[in-house]
């Protein structure tokens, strides 16, 4: 079988199986709806099968190959625009400015280290960062307002993205010095429901542990907020560990022992798959997972000693 398809057309039959219309796909691409069935038809000629079921009525349906195949088409063109990135990022050397949107609540320590040695490592390079609630930094990453995003994971990425796990963020169960749990050596589900929980609230529930365990809760989009709230013995709370051990707080809240805690925070790198890191993002991004896993690693050795 000679390949004699392109890009042209596995785009064209990507955007008919999104939007289930050749008349919209036209519309969008302004081209005659003519030209968009002829091109899918060629396509369905060199494959050797039928992609869509145009007997179903007027929305074009994939057939069951068609559906097989889809995906195989999405990671052809994601393959392209990899390649052209690499190609730009090649032509175009070292980045003039680095726009990062990190999510509020990173742990501080790895940020402000890593940028410490970028500044030693790319002297000339202009720097932006930006710390935005949860779903922003992907938001600021699609409007092209961001370079690089630092977020904890969630699985609503847009398709747009390409990401790397980096490392992860421990999360804990605590409270005011002052709040009744306080006392308790070991709390059990039944001992957390009888207090106010205080909860992340995001656009959708993204964040590990956003289940309240409480019938009685506050909710805040910002973990510092949560922790301003615990200090005054607001409630209980599910907490990166980081946030508890900022100074601020020291000596002000308890963390509690507790069978049921949410799992670790997941920390992502996050940027558009068409445009390409160039090797100062590169670099930070290398520093920021190194400086992140030390922070697991002290945590890990306190617990050692506890």
């Amino acid at each position: 079988m000679s390949m004699q398809w392109n890009l042209e057309q596995l785009r064209l039959f990507v955007s008919v199986a999104e939007q289930r219309s050749f008349s919209a796909v036209a519309r969008n691409q302004r081209k005659a709806q003519s030209a968009v069935s002829s091109s899918i038809a060629l396509l369905e000629e060199d494959l050797g099968v039928s992609l869509f079921d145009r007997s179903s009525g007027r929305q074009p349906k994939l057939t069951e190959a068609g559906n097989a195949l889809l995906e195989e088409a999405r990671e052809v063109l994601r393959q392209c625009e990899r390649l052209n990135g690499r190609a730009l990022a090649m032509m175009r050397g070292q980045e003039a400015r680095l726009r990062l949107a990190q999510d509020e609540a990173m742990p501080y320590q790895p940020v402000i280290e890593s940028f410490e040695a970028l500044a030693e490592r790319f002297p000339s390079l202009e720097v932006q960062l930006t710390s935005a609630a949860q779903g922003e930094v992907a938001r600021k990453l699609v409007e092209r307002r961001a370079d690089l995003g630092l977020l904890f994971f969630h699985d609503q990425i847009p398709e747009a993205l390409e990401r790397r796990v980096l490392g992860s963020v421990e999360m804990v169960t605590v409270c005011g010095v002052d709040h009744p749990l306080a006392k308790q050596a070991q709390v059990d589900r039944q001992a957390l429901a009888r207090h106010r929980q205080l909860l992340m609230s995001t656009q959708s529930s993204l964040y590990p542990g956003s289940e309240p365990a409480s019938p009685q809760v506050w909710r805040a989009d910002s973990f510092y907020v949560m922790a301003e709230w615990l200090v005054r013995g607001l409630g209980w709370a599910w907490l990166p560990r980081h946030v508890v051990q900022y100074p601020p707080y020291q000596g002000q809240l308890v963390e509690l022992s507790s069978e049921w805690t949410p799992p670790a925070l997941v920390v992502e790198l996050v940027w558009r798959r068409d445009e390409p890191l160039g090797p100062a993002a590169r670099w930070l991004a290398e520093r920021f997972a190194v400086h992140l896993q030390a922070i697991g690693e002290k945590t890990d050795k306190l617990r050692r000693h506890e």
